[in-house]
């Protein structure tokens, strides 16, 4: 800790001009204070009427912005003085003072200040200057920070700007992915009631809606999970990331087929089991086929790799599609962000699909990262802790 000060050498410091006399009338009508570290000494918006000279130790000074942030201000030293305001006026103090040492301070009351005041007009002109001088600080310190405000506004308007548009987006494509499915719907259901389909034709006719009804029922469960607040708890079970992978990639072989692509699953046969739930990993799992499959084109390839890493296991998604742009990537995980065309061709979609495959993996306390290179494709990749409860050291045999 530094050296106290003596108040004869710091008092002229805080008010230029004094006398030694005038010096030696405010110390007796003064009084030495010592505080621990973690005292407040000044409360913001507090009417309090005392003036505190620093001997020795530091204080920080910090002011309430938005109701809620704490921002630091500065940091007051020996021979450093605050509080000066409460010499003249009963105002609310403008800022909270906190000491951050061990302190030594020369504290002045206001009915003590006046009887000096009484006696001096040197001190008079002093404190008129200084109080001077801390206003034109502080109006500096209150532009700067309205700037910094309006700055930070004018970001939060972007931003709130880009979600509205993101949100009108989303709306005008929900309305497209629902009305497309539920005409079709109607329409064959009128159909049949009115018996215009032949009788060889209603199995096909009834195949139709029930597709189309199971993708209605998967657009409005995917909206409803996304909004969701808890959807996992925290206990875990063991997962079979592999089992998973599997069954997803079994569901998507005809979709990849039908749309030329070709694809493979190519786990390491000997990994263990991660933490998770396992509904919950295969809807994170099937939101990454599903986009890499959606931007792959015709014989393009999407491999899903699953392998140990140190303590994690990771399952890779890479496709040989379009790729994404740098400016879009950090975006991409955004609830409603949804790419509708490139290079011609039209992509359907409301844009929840990797906004549920982020949700789901951060609430397994895991990653989802993706790398991509615009026109050779992209991989996404999940990292998830293994399963470190019973049976964390048996490793699980999957084979194709």
């Amino acid at each position: 800790m530094t050296t106290a000060r003596a108040p004869s050498k710091i008092l002229p410091r805080a008010f230029p001009g004094i006398t030694p006399d005038e010096v030696a009338d405010l110390i007796a009508n003064s009084e030495l204070k010592n505080y621990p570290a973690d005292v407040v000494l000044c409360r913001e918006n507090a009417i309090e009427d005392t003036f505190y000279i620093i001997l020795q130790g530091e204080v920080e000074v910090t002011k309430t912005i938005n109701d809620s942030e704490q921002r630091l201000l500065k940091v007051l030293g020996a021979g450093e003085f605050f509080g000066e305001m409460a010499l003249i006026h009963n105002a609310p103090r403008a800022a909270t003072v906190r000491t951050l040492t061990p302190l030594i301070a020369l504290e002045i009351r206001r009915d003590a200040f006046h009887r000096v005041l009484r006696r001096s007009s040197s001190i008079s002109l002093a404190m008129v200057r200084e109080i001077s001088r801390r206003l034109r600080e502080n109006d500096e310190m209150a532009i700067d920070d309205l700037r910094l405000r309006a700055r930070e506004l004018a970001e939060a308007y972007q931003k709130m700007a880009e979600m509205e548009a993101a949100k009108r987006e989303f709306i005008t494509n929900i309305s497209h992915q629902l009305r497309t499915p539920l005409t079709s719907v109607n329409g064959y259901l009128q159909m049949l009631l009115k018996g215009a389909i032949p009788e060889e034709k209603k199995t096909e006719a009834l195949e139709t809606v029930t597709r189309n009804v199971e993708q209605i029922v998967k657009l409005v469960n995917d909206m409803l999970f996304i909004q969701e607040t808890e959807l996992i708890l925290d206990q875990f079970e063991a997962v079979n990331l592999v089992n998973l992978a599997r069954t997803v990639a079994a569901r998507y072989y005809d979709r990849a087929r039908e749309a030329g692509v070709h694809l493979q699953i190519k786990p390491n046969l000997f990994v263990p089991p991660v933490a998770g739930d396992a509904k919950n990993l295969e809807r994170a799992i099937t939101a990454l086929v599903d986009n890499a499959i959606k931007f792959s084109p015709s014989g393009g390839r999407v491999q899903i790799r699953i392998y140990r890493k140190g303590d994690q296991v990771l399952l890779e998604v890479q496709d040989q599609g379009i790729g994404i742009q740098p400016e879009k990537l950090p975006h991409i995980f955004d609830r409603f962000y949804h790419l509708d065309h490139a290079n011609g061709r039209l992509f359907e979609g409301i844009g929840i699909g990797l906004a549920i495959a982020r949700q789901v993996i951060q609430q397994h306390r895991g990653q989802l990262t993706v790398e991509s290179t615009p026109g050779k494709g992209s991989t996404f990749t999940i990292a998830l802790n293994i399963w470190n409860g019973q049976g964390n050291d048996t490793e699980v045999n999957s084979t194709l």
